[in-house]
Order: C-alpha cells, then structure tokens, then sequence
C-alpha cells in the first residue's frame, strides 16, 4: 500500500473516533522516519476548547512525544485542509509537509481560500491535498447529514 494512503487511513481512523464522540470528524496523524509518533482528532466540544483541532491535538501530542516545539523533521496527514490557525501552528511547528484529505471551501489555509504557507513567513511548508478525498469528503458530508437529522 502507498504510504500516504497507510497515513491517511490512520488519520481517518481519528476522524471516525472523533465522529463517534459527536464531534466533527477531522483527524491526524504525525510521522517521523515511516512511524507515527502522534495522533490527533478533533475534541471542541469535549473538552469546551476553541483550539482542540484535530491538527493543534497531533502537534500538542508530538511535542509532548519529543520533548521539542520543532517537528523539523516530521510530517502531518490530515483529513480535511488545515483552517488558518492550524496552517499557522503547523508553520509554528516547522513540519515541512502537509497531507490533507478533503479540500476546505470554507476555511481552507493551503490554497483553497488562502495559501498561509506562501506568506512570507520564515518558514513555508509544502501541502498535498486530495489524498482519498472522496473518503474523507464523505465523512463530514455524513455527518453532518446525521445532524441535520436529528435536529428535525
């Protein structure tokens, strides 16, 4: 299997974790040297925490793992284009390559609304997007599907 599908397939997993707990389903996954080091999943409405994306949990979580704020030498698989503060805390963190699953026509950060890694920051990461987009495109579609449907 491709790696970047065995990655993504990992971060969907956190996604689906994130979905049973009621939240919407984004997660992530930090890899180092072919090992994930960290996950990630979306917990706002858990922990009643603004901050807690899936994206900003993963990098919290690698930290912690390697004892520094730099991750210079990782990569993140997400499931849904980072909005502008995990664009940031990922160009914060230094990861050099980005993986994202469905693009984000609202809030995207990697080119959809805006490409916060083309700023003229000291750092600029690199982003692929549309890895099994139809899948991860399908998570947030029913999910918030099934919201809906309770609400009425």
């Amino acid at each position: 299997m491709d790696k970047n599908l065995y990655y993504m397939q990992k971060a969907i997993e956190q996604a689906e974790i994130a979905a049973a707990e009621n939240e919407v389903p984004v997660g992530a996954v930090i890899v180092r040297n072919d090992e994930i080091i960290s996950v990630g999943r979306n917990r706002r409405e858990q922990e009643k925490n603004a901050l807690l994306h899936a994206e900003t949990d993963a990098i919290c979580n690698a930290c912690q793992k390697l004892g520094g704020w730099r991750l210079w030498n990782c990569e993140i698989y997400v499931t849904l284009e980072p909005c502008p503060m995990c664009a940031g805390a990922i160009i914060n963190a230094h990861i050099p390559k980005v993986y994202f699953g469905a693009y984000d026509l609202k809030n995207g950060a990697c080119g959809t609304i805006t490409n916060l890694f083309q700023m003229p920051f000291n750092f600029k990461p690199e982003s692929v997007g549309g890895i099994m987009q139809e899948e991860c495109s399908k998570l947030l579609t029913d999910f918030f599907k099934n919201l809906r449907n309770k609400k009425s």
